[in-house]
């Protein structure tokens, strides 16, 4: 897969990174995210519907097969994807809710794929270029049709810099909501804290079943 993702970046000394065919980058993303080991960025969630905008924002952290939103704002929030299960606690409340994997349908699982099997041209139809203004000079916007994430999602764009870095996923639903999700200080391969992705309940901390959509 190295190897790969090396011949991938090669190819860009005859495409340079803004006139790239979408095939080729898509390529060149898929390569740089599947070798990597460990991911871990400071991100800002914006939700917005009907002139209503929500902003929260924490640290998120991946690993093949596991993921971990850290929401440090405006609320102490933990939802957590492992191999079987997923968790969400918000600090101070007195239930903690696990799903299981399977049944979970949340608009923030499918970035865990972003570590080991990701192929964009698959997960997102009719990819191309375009359908929203980049927030950074000189990044570029993909736009495509979601497979998997079910019928109220419309597309998906995502915001990727030259350094091939997904900076912004923004997930637009049928109904008229928006999901912005914002990335920065992203550090690729770094060993992260032991434990980080396991979920013990504070004492008096109820385990309900969740009801997540």
């Amino acid at each position: 897969m190295r190897l790969i993702f090396s011949l991938c970046l090669g190819l860009t000394v005859w495409a340079p990174f803004s006139r790239m065919p979408v095939r080729q980058l898509a390529e060149i993303v898929d390569g740089r995210y599947d070798s990597l080991t460990s991911l871990r960025a400071h991100f800002v969630e914006i939700y917005s519907q009907s002139g209503e905008r929500k902003v929260e924002s924490g640290r998120l952290y991946l690993k093949p097969g596991r993921m971990l939103w850290d929401y440090r704002q405006p609320r102490r929030k933990l939802f957590l994807v492992t191999a079987h299960r997923v968790w969400l606690y918000v600090e101070g409340e007195h239930q903690a809710q696990v799903t299981p994997l399977k049944k979970l349908a949340d608009l923030r699982s499918p970035l865990r794929f972003l570590l080991g099997h990701t192929h964009l041209e698959r997960e997102l139809k009719g990819l191309s270029y375009g359908g929203l203004a980049p927030l950074r000079a000189g990044d570029v916007v993909l736009r495509g049709n979601p497979q998997g994430l079910g019928e109220g999602i419309r597309e998906v764009l995502l915001e990727i810099s030259p350094d091939y870095d997904i900076r912004r996923i923004v997930i637009r639903q049928q109904d008229g909501g928006q999901t912005d999700l914002r990335f920065s200080r992203i550090e690729a391969n770094h060993r992260l804290p032991r434990g980080l992705f396991h979920f013990h309940p504070p004492a008096g901390v109820r385990v309900v079943p969740g009801t997540m959509p």
